[in-house]
């Protein structure tokens, strides 16, 4: 397996709609692709937790996560809940990587997927997880953070956004999450 070029804002390709995966098995090697190159952003980068098939060119709906010790392969997830409490953050992105976007995500969230043996499983997830996995899900429906932005004054760079937000950023500043959730949280 190898690492994949990661697809950039701008590239059509991100805006398509990924189809379902037929057998989950056969998607084991976009699965390591996936890893591998989550891998190595993060060596190149510093940051990084999840990525999604469409980013390396691969229109299916698969998802590759790392979070706090734990990997997960998410192949044809779907929602099963989202909360109507809700709490606003700075993303990013790894398609946008100098890019900050403020935008407004559900506390927590529910779906089933089938993970990489075939099986099929059930996560309920709160705070970090359940954002990058609302990141990652909206991937897979070709929707990007840009979309999802607040307003006009919720685009920064990277480097601006370390000047201003930067200092403030390890206090939350939203609504209704809990104190556990930063302001930051650094996606695919």
């Amino acid at each position: 397996m190898s690492v994949r070029r990661i697809l950039q804002l701008g590239d059509p390709l991100l805006r398509k709609v990924s189809a379902a995966v037929g057998d989950p098995v056969s998607a084991r090697g976009v699965v390591q692709d996936l890893r591998d190159t989550l891998h190595e952003f993060q060596r190149t980068h510093g940051f990084g937790r999840g990525i999604s098939a469409i980013q390396i060119g691969v229109a299916e709906r698969i998802i590759y996560l790392e979070f706090e010790g734990k990997f997960y392969c998410l192949i044809n997830p779907q929602w099963v809940r989202m909360s109507a409490e809700k709490f606003q953050l700075w993303d990013d992105c790894f398609s946008f990587p100098d890019l900050m976007v403020r935008v407004e995500r559900s506390v927590s969230a529910g779906i089933h997927y089938t993970d990489e043996h075939g099986a099929a499983q059930v996560l309920a997830a709160a705070g970090a997880l359940s954002e990058l996995i609302q990141h990652e899900m909206d991937h897979l429906d070709g929707i990007l953070a840009v979309d999802r932005a607040l307003d006009g004054n919720s685009l920064s760079t990277r480097e601006e956004w370390a000047r201003r937000y930067a200092a403030i950023s390890s206090a939350p500043q939203s609504i209704g999450v809990p104190q556990s959730i930063g302001v930051l949280q650094r996606n695919s």
